[in-house]
């Protein structure tokens, strides 16, 4: 990975955009068409990949079949970025095929979450390309998602600021969780991260980032606290922990805290693994699973400052 980021274009009105399905099958018949339709609201041109609406088991077709489509997607030099329809499971058993090559020759903006952070890191580590973690295709975009998406992927500041992940004055912070403090300060260094179970997968293979000076930010679904701490405990001793700069956490939805042994608190959780690194960490920040969500561009520089509950982007993430 080069040790500054390449930025993708940005997106633009009629921009041909991939809706592919890497991972997990589409389980409505008009999942496609909702995400056709949100692109096509957005001033977009959707491109649907041939095998998207293709399942086989939990997986949205063979490992062949979704390969094609998104290497389809990465290399064609008249697509403009790459959308997922959705997460699920299966990225990772054709990761080790993606064309990080081609894609290295005609860069893109690749979108996703969930069980696409092995895509996202991959594209990343391989290539040096800005990627964004935000929401999926297949999904309703509420105007908070909305104006975050076009704010990250359309807008190249002349200043090489695009200003802090925080809402307009006019538009609410999401209520699904309350932004907290584990660690107060401020902190700098290149944004990495995603869904904390798929950044476990990658650890030891060559597609891990490099996380030294890194704002680590995390988020999942459905994980118990317990299987949320084990995998910070085999994330730390990896090392993989030591030289962050800073962590910013998003949510951990569907999780229980107790189990029939006891509980924890997520805070005390994070402070253990966090704490003795003394940097600065907030958790509750608008990144996961939940509707309204920021599009966070992974490889740029970012700034945050965890005792004020901001986190500020500090370059433009497309060109």
């Amino acid at each position: 990975m080069p040790s500054k980021p390449i930025l993708p274009p940005r997106l633009k009105e009629g921009s041909r955009v991939a809706l592919v399905a890497p991972a997990g099958p589409l389980l409505e018949l008009d999942d496609r068409t909702r995400g056709a339709e949100l692109c096509r609201a957005l001033g977009y041109e959707p491109v649907i990949g041939p095998h998207a609406g293709s399942a086989y088991g939990y997986l949205a077709g063979t490992d062949d079949e979704r390969l094609a489509d998104l290497n389809g997607a990465l290399t064609d030099p008249t697509i403009d970025a790459v959308w997922c329809l959705r997460g699920g499971n299966g990225m990772n058993r054709i990761l080790d095929r993606v064309d990080f090559a081609g894609f290295a020759r005609s860069p893109k903006p690749v979108i996703g979450y969930s069980d696409i952070t092995v895509l996202l890191l991959g594209l990343l580590s391989q290539t040096g390309v800005v990627t964004f973690h935000g929401p999926v295709a297949r999904t309703p975009m509420p105007n908070f998602s909305r104006w975050h998406f076009d704010r990250i992927l359309t807008n190249v500041s002349a200043a090489g600021t695009l200003g802090r992940l925080a809402p307009r004055p006019e538009v609410l912070v999401p209520t699904d969780g309350r932004i907290i403090t584990i660690r107060g300060g401020v902190a700098r260094g290149p944004l990495i991260g995603g869904n904390l179970t798929l950044l476990q997968v990658l650890a030891g293979t060559r597609y891990f980032p490099d996380l030294r000076g890194a704002i680590l930010f995390l988020e999942d679904v459905g994980e118990d606290l317990y299987s949320i701490d084990r995998m910070l405990a085999h994330l730390r001793m990896l090392g993989a922990l030591r030289g962050l700069a800073g962590v910013a956490v998003g949510n951990f939805t569907e999780m229980r805290r107790s189990t029939d042994d006891g509980g924890l608190g997520l805070d005390v959780v994070l402070d253990t693994y966090f704490g003795p690194l003394k940097i600065p960490v907030a958790a509750g920040f608008p990144i996961g699973h939940i509707s309204d969500q920021w599009t966070v561009p992974v490889g740029v520089m970012a700034e945050l400052d965890a005792t004020a509950h901001e986190l500020n982007i500090l370059e433009a993430a497309v060109s």
